[in-house]
């Protein structure tokens, strides 16, 4: 894979200046001895009073690396950094089983901070939203792909909702707002008393970094590229994508503290 040199933009929040100022330096230490990519420069901000009446201080660990996509990916799974600026090259190249095994990390480790900090998804009510567009023609999904840059993917999500009609609904639509084309929708499962538990199976077209927060947000339990079979990935695409996942990270790890700080405000 290609070489890809970013910068780590890692933010750190507290209501503790003491303890902000350890939990940077341990950042700092742990980025001087990182593996998954080169860590060419690193330095720590001053910390500052952030204007946040919960978390009132804040302070950025600025990270200049360098490594392959997958290892770039990984390290920002485990940093959660606020912003990611790709420096540099202007475009990678890779393959598509390369990038499934990838999505599948991703998948992975976000599966895992969702079921231990809750869900990344939600949205507004859906009821006033067009139902999308089911199917398009291979000329369609050709010129989607060769002119728009579109990849054709195959992505299952597990569902639940009060029936089968109201997820097939709420699920289409929902995938539509994030910006997806939907050449096929199939939905298994069963209705009982409950409701209907199953799973979702779509073949989506989007841009990479539609496909990539897609990944992040949902964990879907299988994810497959049909075409192309060699992606390309503009440094603007992979900037979005990875500041997207870095944000996704932070948002979940940083529950727990903010739900205690806001409840000892409130008592």
């Amino acid at each position: 894979m290609d070489k890809i040199e970013a910068i780590f933009y890692i933010e750190g929040l507290s209501n503790d200046k003491k303890a902000l100022e350890s939990a940077i330096a341990d950042i700092v230490n742990e980025l001087k001895g990182e593996t998954l990519v080169r860590v060419k420069d690193v330095h720590a901000d001053d910390i500052i009073e952030s204007g946040d009446e919960l978390l009132k201080y804040s302070g950025v660990v600025e990270a200049r690396v360098e490594g392959d996509l997958e290892g770039l990916v990984k390290a920002v799974l485990k940093y959660g950094p606020a912003l990611v600026e790709i420096v540099g090259p202007g475009k990678v190249e890779v393959e598509s089983k390369d990038l499934m095994r990838i999505l599948g990390e991703v998948s992975l480790v976000m599966g895992k901070l969702m079921n231990q900090f809750g869900s990344l998804v939600a949205y507004p009510d859906l009821s006033d939203i067009p139902e999308p567009r089911i199917g398009y023609s291979r000329e369609e999904v050709e010129e989607l792909i060769t002119e728009d840059r579109n990849l054709r993917y195959r992505f299952v999500i597990e569902v639940s909702g009060k029936d089968r009609e109201e997820v097939r609904r709420i699920v289409s639509k929902a995938l539509a707002l994030e910006g997806c084309r939907i050449n096929t929708f199939v939905l298994q499962g069963e209705t009982t008393d409950e409701g209907f538990k199953g799973l979702a199976a779509a073949e989506l077209l989007s841009t990479f970094d539609t496909m990539f927060q897609l990944t992040a947000k949902y964990a879907p339990v299988a994810i497959s590229i049909v075409e192309p079979e060699i992606v390309d990935i503009t440094a603007n695409e992979l900037q979005n994508a990875l500041t997207d996942l870095g944000g996704f990270v932070n948002e979940l790890v940083t529950r727990p503290l903010k739900k205690r700080l806001l409840s000892k405000a409130e008592n």
